[in-house]
């Protein structure tokens, strides 16, 4: 065999064994302990949602009924006044297409602020929310455990109470004593979750990329308690979509979405607009959630949102 040849195999066999290595880590990451339903998933689909303040509509049936009219499968509520309203929504949806997405927030209190009551009030006020959302079929509650507006205990402890995880050489097994694995316990029992929310750092500063939510997940290992990532955020903290998504993992349970650089519909912000990489991404980890629109919009609604339904379903189709 001539030296050109020998160097050609060896290049072969070089990218072979690359190729495994990515997929064998690729494998691994899925391989965690992820919540309902773990291991690999089916196909990627996209399913699309909308938050019910962003739909027109004067009541709850008419909101619905454009969204469906638009190809939504998911609505997206608040939090705040949901427990009062699911037999509002019990009704509402009852005979659709369209199902009960996540819940956004809506929560009182701080998770990790420095006064206990303040705390307690948050836990209570989440799980309210968390026995409601389980009653409507609901994916999980959005939280963020604080805004740069409140008032929070420093990084390292607010970690501590949170996972309950202070030594690498002690790593709990089988849940732990912490405000997470209690929340993730409580929703569990109503068949729902906790989505952590990493935002960008002009709105907080503890919780930011999808790597540290799922090392938080990773550390609490609670089947109720999940991940969230939000293209708006990402744009200003994520290196890049698609990986993002992927060190996410099987935790990644929900996606928000919006223009990049106005938080408006997707596609009125023109070619900065541009999704593909995190469908990819999103694609390679099988994701079945729902992409939810989290967003306002600089034009007419009647006009923009069919718009970035298309676009958002074009896009998908390329990536």
């Amino acid at each position: 065999m001539s030296v050109q040849s020998n160097r050609r195999e060896f290049l072969r066999c070089s990218a072979v064994a690359a190729a495994a290595a990515v997929s064998g880590s690729g494998a691994q990451v899925m391989a965690q302990p992820q919540g309902f339903g773990g291991g690999r998933r089916g196909p990627a689909v996209l399913r699309l949602a909308i938050q019910e303040n962003r739909l027109p509509g004067e009541t709850l049936t008419e909101k619905l009924d454009w969204a469906e009219q638009w190809g939504f499968e998911g609505i997206e509520p608040g939090g705040r006044d949901l427990p009062e309203r699911v037999e509002e929504f019990q009704r509402a949806l009852s005979g659709r297409q369209i199902k009960m997405s996540a819940i956004c927030a809506g929560f009182e209190g701080c998770l990790i602020a420095p006064d206990k009551p303040t705390r307690d009030q948050a836990m209570e006020s989440m799980k309210r929310i968390l026995t409601a959302a389980g009653e409507l079929g609901s994916v999980g509650l959005i939280i963020v455990p604080a805004f740069n507006r409140q008032e929070s205990l420093p990084h390292k402890e607010a970690r501590v109470l949170l996972t309950g995880f202070h030594r690498w050489d002690r790593r709990p097994e089988g849940g732990c004593d912490c405000l997470l694995g209690e929340l993730g316990d409580h929703a569990v029992q109503h068949n729902t979750r906790i989505l952590l929310e990493p935002l960008n750092r002009d709105e907080c500063y503890f919780l930011r990329t999808l790597a540290d939510g799922a090392s938080m997940c990773k550390d609490v290992q609670n089947p109720g308690i999940a991940l969230m990532g939000d293209f708006w955020h990402m744009t200003w903290e994520e290196t890049s979509d698609r990986g993002a998504f992927l060190s996410g993992g099987e935790y990644l349970k929900h996606v928000h979405m919006a223009s990049r650089r106005r938080r408006s519909m997707p596609g009125e912000d023109g070619e900065a607009d541009n999704y593909i990489d995190g469908f990819r991404g999103l694609k390679e980890l099988g994701y079945q959630g729902d992409v939810s629109f989290e967003c306002g919009s600089q034009g007419d609604r009647m006009v923009q949102i069919p718009a970035a339904v298309e676009l958002l379903r074009r896009q998908w189709e390329q990536a």
